[in-house]
């Protein structure tokens, strides 16, 4: 399934209309954001099952504020429009384990 990019206008619906989700919080000038930019596309054709999303924390303020993030790049985890966990990392083995964890295996 491809990653799709959300704003502050479809945000909060996108996450409403998917059973389950992940959502990329990243920033463009964020060297570790787009180190993880194709591991989390090649993750999202491996899970096909979940919606993958990505938000530019910047060009999406209030998208970013829904989320308190510690650091980037930050992915957050959605069960019917609601946060269930969040995890920063820059590895993609620990974002697939956490993702085999809450939505179950990938292809």
């Amino acid at each position: 399934m491809a990653v799709e990019q959300l704003s502050d206008e479809n945000f909060t619906s996108s996450l409403a209309a998917s059973p389950m989700a992940i959502v990329d919080f990243y920033a463009t000038w964020c060297g570790q954001c787009m180190l993880m930019k194709p591991k989390f596309t090649r993750l999202a054709e491996q899970y096909p099952h979940v919606r993958f999303f990505m938000v530019d924390g910047e060009a999406a303020p209030e998208a970013r504020k829904s989320v308190e993030i510690p650091s980037l790049p930050y992915f957050a985890f959605y069960k019917d429009g609601a946060q269930v966990d969040g995890l920063f990392t820059a590895k993609e083995d620990g974002l697939r384990e956490k993702l085999t964890e809450l939505f179950g295996a990938g292809t």
